[in-house]
């Protein structure tokens, strides 16, 4: 098996636009990539140019009603349905293709790995985990990483774990895969009484024959780095070694960050580079290194996003970033025109404290209140001890 990772990136990407102030504007991925390359994170890779999914690629997760309504929106105006012409999910100009490209750029990534060519593998732009079968929702338009696990589940693996660090519950994968017992899904978001969807309580546990395989962790609003981290550890790394998986997919959205205007975690940009420097080495201790990490939120644009996934495609690459480094000056003025009104950072760190105290089952916070929650819902389920630490 080949060990180079491997780095899925077009200007292509750019077309998923949503148009006017739609928070998910692509400028956060032209940013992200020009920190990297400024960095030289990305010197000398080769990066993969995807093809657009098919048809047949997008229909493994969505009905072919639905792929039609995409297409012909741009055309049909407005009122179109399947979530289509929403606030959330405008209709814009060769929608159908450039949320293909996406979709495309995600199976890209996992052909890499399933072929051997890369044991990692990152597509940024993708990660659009709130597309469901027959419509649109959350500024997601189909459902790359669905399309990809779905793929590689027909393509020599027969147990992927889906790890989602996205402040919003990855409800369209969970649904995809709800009674699939050869996916676990495991979402940490903030608690769903407190943001949208609304989805993603611990007592959502898997289907009928697949209990146990959906995990949801609801975290406290203003949650931050040590908190956070906390209770990943307290929770995922023994039902990833309980699972087995042959391939971890990560979607790796960073609108938990402190900054982010549309939710009320309270991350830093060095969380968000421990979390991804965590699943590197969980990846390698359970899947054999293979790893398929994904992007996903993240709506402040210019201070935050292109440099967690500057660190991201650095963890990925073997390539890590030393959080003093500074910001580069060319970097920097090119992105000062898109934040006129706030100052950029000067660093790729917010000078945040990651440690953490492990769990330990008996600290009475609504942290730890949810972990347990949480353990007690689905460690039995994996033959772990939910009131005992060690497990």
């Amino acid at each position: 098996m080949g060990d180079r990772a491997a780095v899925v990136w077009d200007e292509s990407f750019l077309a998923y636009d949503l148009g006017g102030d739609h928070p998910l504007n692509p400028v956060r991925l032209d940013l992200a990539v020009r920190l990297a390359t400024a960095l030289g994170v990305l010197d000398g890779v080769d990066l993969v140019k995807p093809d657009p999914a098919t048809d047949a690629e997008i229909e493994r997760v969505h009905e072919p009603a639905y792929l039609s309504a995409v297409q012909a929106a741009p055309m049909a105006g407005w009122d179109v349905g399947h979530g289509l012409g929403t606030a959330d999910n405008p209709v814009f100009a060769r929608m159908h293709e450039a949320s293909a490209l996406a979709v495309g750029g995600s199976l890209a990534a996992a052909r890499k790995i399933a072929s051997g060519e890369a044991r990692r593998a990152v597509n940024i732009a993708g990660g659009l985990h709130h597309a469901m079968r027959d419509h649109a929702a959350g500024f997601c338009v189909y459902n790359d990483c669905s399309v990809a696990i779905s793929w590689l589940l027909d393509n020599g693996f027969d147990r992927i774990a889906y790890i989602d660090s996205d402040v919003h519950h990855g409800d369209g994968v969970q649904d995809a895969f709800y009674d699939d017992p050869r996916v676990l899904t495991v979402s940490l978001h903030q608690n769903p009484l407190s943001l949208w969807p609304g989805t993603g309580r611990p007592s959502e546990l898997g289907g009928r024959g697949a209990e146990g395989t959906a995990v949801n962790v609801a975290l406290p609003p203003g949650t931050s780095d040590p908190g956070w981290l906390r209770a990943f550890h307290a929770v995922v790394p023994s039902l990833l070694r309980s699972f087995r998986p042959q391939v971890l997919v990560t979607q790796c959205g960073v609108d938990t960050h402190r900054e982010d205007p549309l939710a009320d975690l309270a991350l830093t940009v060095d969380g968000h580079r421990e979390i991804y420097r965590t699943l590197r080495s969980l990846a390698e201790e359970v899947s054999g290194g293979r790893w398929l990490a994904l992007g996903g939120g993240g709506y402040e644009l210019v201070r935050v996003v292109p440099r967690s996934w500057t660190h991201l495609l650095a963890t990925v690459l073997d390539r890590d970033v030393d959080p003093a480094t500074r910001l580069p000056a060319d970097w920097v003025a090119h992105a000062a025109g898109r934040a006129p009104d706030w100052p950029l950072p000067a660093t790729m760190s917010d000078d945040a404290d990651v440690a953490f105290e492990p769990w330990g089952g008996d600290a009475q916070t609504p942290l730890d209140a949810a972990v347990r929650e949480t353990r007690r819902a689905v460690f039995p389920l994996h033959g772990l001890d939910p009131d005992d630490p060690r497990d």
